[in-house]
């Protein structure tokens, strides 16, 4: 039987306070050369999880093996953290801001052979598309560029295992794509295995090749991100993938959906206008431009729902309606 690549054995990690905070037993599996998306709500947990599994934090309970080994914890380890792994924050502090792109990075490399750090060091400045800041003082940079130059430091000694907590927030929207995808590239390219937490649920859907979500310190689910997207089995898990349509069973009765389920959940995606010439029943209340698309609030019967419009300046506020629910969900 092959040992596990990384693993969380009835880790528990709990925190002093009136209200539960930190991580109850939890056992996982870490697949390599795959990115694998840690998503919750704030306190859930995310955050304490990948801090153990990198070795910042010491279980209460448990261990994290990595290659069938136990990772140490602070309290054994002089500096703190696997050495097989770095991670990367949205705090960007640990640059130099006086000293040029290409020293921030290099600097990490020892000097034995100054051919092969050269090399190194543009190979990894090309992957995340900054070597035209290479003689840029990290003082000039704006934040997606230093984060870009955060993550070069993490990459440049060739870690196994890449951690981001949360490390795109500090990135204009406009660049955010397109370091997501870069990352994308160097797993594809090189075998990194990568683990994030993250809050915005797109940024994970579009990442991860897994999804572990996470409520209350445990586990709830966890699987490909298409499949809890499209059949999640817990209505918190819908909640945290998309802004989506809850309705109780009683409302849901109205609009011709009968269930004995206490909630129905109508992705916005799910709910189209068709064409009719007497059923037009709702009525566009709001319509939210979104740039090549827009959302549209739309109401029966004090009953409100969002829907895609992938067709803007098609409909107005006021305009009279007709909906088809293609599918829903029920919990």
């Amino acid at each position: 039987m092959a040992t596990p690549f990384l693993q969380a054995i009835s880790i528990n990690k709990t925190y002093p306070g009136e209200r539960f905070a930190g991580l109850r037993k939890t056992s996982l599996s870490i697949h390599p050369k795959n990115i694998t998306a840690i998503i919750g709500e704030s306190g859930s947990g995310k955050s304490t999880l990948l801090k153990l599994l990198y070795g910042l934090l010491s279980p209460d309970e448990g261990e994290v093996q990595f290659n069938g080994e136990r990772i140490w914890g602070p309290e054994e380890k002089l500096i703190p953290g696997h050495d097989h792994m770095k991670m990367v924050t949205q705090d960007t502090d640990g640059l130099n801001i006086y000293a040029k792109v290409w020293d921030n990075i290099a600097g990490l490399m020892p000097n034995t052979d100054v051919a092969a750090k050269k090399e190194r060091t543009q190979q990894v400045l090309k992957q995340l598309n900054i070597l035209h800041l290479a003689d840029k003082q990290a003082c000039y940079l704006s934040g997606g560029e230093k984060q870009r130059v955060a993550i070069a430091r993490a990459l440049i000694t060739r870690p196994e295992v890449l951690l981001l907590d949360e490390p795109f927030n500090q990135v204009d929207t406009s660049f955010r794509e397109g370091l997501q995808q870069d990352i994308r590239q160097i797993v594809e390219e090189t075998g990194l295995t990568v683990i994030m937490v993250s809050h915005d649920p797109a940024e994970a859907l579009s990442m991860a090749d897994e999804l572990i979500v996470l409520k209350d310190g445990e586990i709830l689910e966890a699987g490909h991100p298409q499949s809890l997207y499209q059949n999640p089995q817990h209505l918190y898990t819908a909640r945290l993938l998309t802004n989506c349509n809850v309705l109780s069973s009683a409302d849901a009765k109205h609009y011709g959906i009968r269930s004995k389920a206490e909630h129905i959940v109508i992705y916005p995606e799910w709910a189209i206008i068709t064409s009719s010439w007497t059923r037009k029943n709702w009525m566009v209340k709001q319509v939210l431009f979104k740039g090549s698309y827009e959302d549209l609030v739309v109401e029966k019967r004090s009953v409100t729902l969002r829907l895609l419009n992938s067709k803007p300046g098609k409909y107005a506020a006021g305009d009279k309606v007709h909906l088809k629910v293609k599918k829903y969900l029920e919990f």
